[in-house]
């Protein structure tokens, strides 16, 4: 008998997609004849994407639906639905099927020859702006260095085994980073290939502003090198002073006038700016520190709908 696989597809404002995406997504494992169950995690949209998942779960028995008391953003979403998922394997995929719903026949396929973890890996980005494109290369080199994880082509589309995923519901982190934490569980891993496809409705949640910010906030909840960069400037701001006052040095013993107004004020400015650039990471540091020890929850759920099957 083939076991359940669970398909969390996060929803912000996607109110255009989510009959689509039951369509699609639904039909195609039908077909595969993989038993599954859909579910949709609306992330605290400001249109009507919940009323649209609602509906799907009222005619379709497959789906079911969980809605955020507000927008906690895509990380919440994704572990949100893990922890709701009763399948044996549990495929996170986006809404928007820019993610080819067909290769997780592909992923499942791989399921059940042993694999525990099967990430979707990009061929190619689509469609984008160069500001865009060059924003996300940006991102994915600095997060790669940061967390020593090869993450140039990696995506949130992913196929785990229950043991996976109970690893990473059980972690207690608040600013977990699923794309970097799937592959930091280890277990037996393989990968599948795939192109993103255009949006067939809506537009594109993310901007190079929120680019920047997802990017800010995951290399400090998986990696302490940016640390590890303000000691590099402080290190290189000292070398920097000792040079120049070598140089004023021979200078004044071979006679020359040493004008040490302009230097000192340049260096005043060298190393002002080094202390402030440190103080703002290690703030920064402090923030997520005082995040974690709030012990908040990742995430509040104020509905679920198509349940009634599990009863």
């Amino acid at each position: 008998m083939k076991g359940l696989l669970s398909v969390v597809l996060p929803a912000f404002n996607e109110e255009a997609m989510i009959e689509r995406a039951v369509l699609a997504v639904g039909s195609t494992l039908q077909n595969a004849g993989i038993p599954h169950e859909l579910i949709f995690v609306d992330d605290g949209s400001r249109d009507r994407t919940w009323s649209r998942i609602e509906a799907a779960a009222s005619v379709t028995p497959t789906v079911r639906g969980v809605h955020f008391s507000r927008n906690f953003g895509k990380e919440a979403a994704i572990l949100a639905g893990l922890s709701q998922a009763s399948g044996d394997c549990c495929a996170v995929i986006d809404c928007d099927l820019q993610h080819p719903p067909e290769k997780l026949t592909e992923m499942y396929a791989l399921w059940e020859e042993g694999y525990d973890v099967i990430e979707g890996e990009k061929s190619s980005r689509g469609k984008e702006s160069g500001l865009h494109a060059f924003a996300a290369h940006s991102f994915y080199k600095l997060i790669s260095a940061a967390t020593g994880i090869d993450m140039a082509n990696a995506s949130d589309f992913k196929l785990l085994d229950r043991k996976a995923v109970d690893v990473l519901v059980r972690m207690p982190e608040r600013g977990a980073f699923f794309r970097a934490l799937s592959s930091w569980v280890g277990f037996r891993t393989t990968s599948v290939t795939f192109d993103v496809r255009e949006r067939e409705a809506g537009e594109s949640k993310w901007s190079t502003k929120s680019l920047i910010k997802y990017a800010l906030n995951n290399i400090t909840a998986f990696s302490n090198a940016p640390m590890q960069f303000v000691t590099a400037a402080g290190v290189l701001s000292l070398a920097v002073c000792l040079l120049w006052a070598l140089v004023s040095l021979i200078r004044l013993i071979a006679g020359a006038d040493v004008g040490i107004g302009t230097g000192l004020g340049l260096l005043m400015l060298l190393i002002g700016g080094v202390i402030m650039f440190a103080l703002g990471v290690i703030g920064f540091y402090i923030g997520r520190i005082y995040d974690e020890i709030k012990r908040r929850p990742r995430f509040i759920i104020a509905a679920v709908c198509g349940m009634e099957h599990e009863e």
